[in-house]
């Protein structure tokens, strides 16, 4: 999970599952569900196989780039480690989230209204878990004005913003198993609260800082 090139293998993997998949699946496929779980969206069975996959190298390509081309470079060494982790938890859930689109290509019956949330919460447990350790950089955490302009802000932001993903992630991962009624206004409600707290913190903390 730390190898930098751990998305292509992931890739790999996704490729293999795609070529055994396409002469099991019918020539349209779906995927894309409303908020129900309905079908909604529908795509070429070459279309469906494909994307993810080629999403995947490009982000594996893009995530071995971007810290040679942050101007604050430097600051990688310091956290490598869990650049890469958080970096591969995402390309693991495309994985999943291909395997999904697959499985119910091949009519297995997947509740994505329910599991989506779960893997997305599940994800920001992970990512929260790691966020305290990322350094001040431009492309990686929580990036606001306030946050890029004083490392310290950066620093306390990101402590508190890794509890944040962590409470929000177990909440959206909860949504999976309400009731459908209570699950979107809940759904909508963590999706807005969970990145304003660190926003208007870093805001906060910058204004103190420069007070004094």
């Amino acid at each position: 999970m730390r190898s930098r090139w751990f998305g292509l293998v992931i890739a790999v993997v996704a490729v293999a599952l795609s070529l055994w998949a396409y002469p099991r699946l019918p020539p349209s496929v779906v995927t894309h569900w409303s908020l129900n779980g309905t079908p909604d969206g529908y795509s070429s069975r070459l279309w469906a196989l494909a994307i993810i996959p080629v999403m995947l190298v490009i982000m594996t390509v893009i995530f071995n780039v971007l810290p040679k081309i942050d101007p604050r470079h430097e600051n990688y060494v310091k956290f490598l480690s869990s650049y890469w982790l958080i970096a591969n938890a995402v390309i693991v859930f495309l994985l999943v989230a291909h395997g999904l689109i697959i499985a119910a290509g091949l009519g297995f019956s997947i509740k994505i209204d329910r599991l989506m949330p779960l893997g997305i919460g599940l994800l920001f447990v992970f990512l929260g878990n790691f966020l305290t350790r990322v350094e001040p950089n431009w492309f990686v955490g929580i990036r606001t004005p306030w946050t890029l302009s004083s490392d310290t802000v950066w620093r306390r932001t990101h402590r508190t913003g890794g509890w944040v993903f962590v409470i929000g992630g177990l909440v959206l991962a909860s949504t999976a198993l309400l009731p459908r009624a209570a699950f979107l206004p809940l759904l909508i409600a963590t999706i807005v609260i969970m990145p304003a707290i660190p926003i208007v913190q870093s805001y906060v903390l910058w204004k103190r800082e420069q007070s004094k």
